[in-house]
């Protein structure tokens, strides 16, 4: 039978997600919010 809390303590996250987390976080990426500001500012 698995033991979770061992297999919890022995899990460690691959770089590669890691990384992408940075990138994703440093980008300034366009949400619907933006876009709903925008369409709103244009028929103003």
């Amino acid at each position: 039978m698995l033991n979770f809390e061992e297999e919890l303590k022995k899990f460690q996250p691959s770089l590669e997600v890691e990384d992408i987390e940075d990138a994703v976080y440093q980008d300034d990426l366009t949400d619907m919010s933006d876009i709903l500001k925008e369409m709103i500012e244009s028929t103003k």
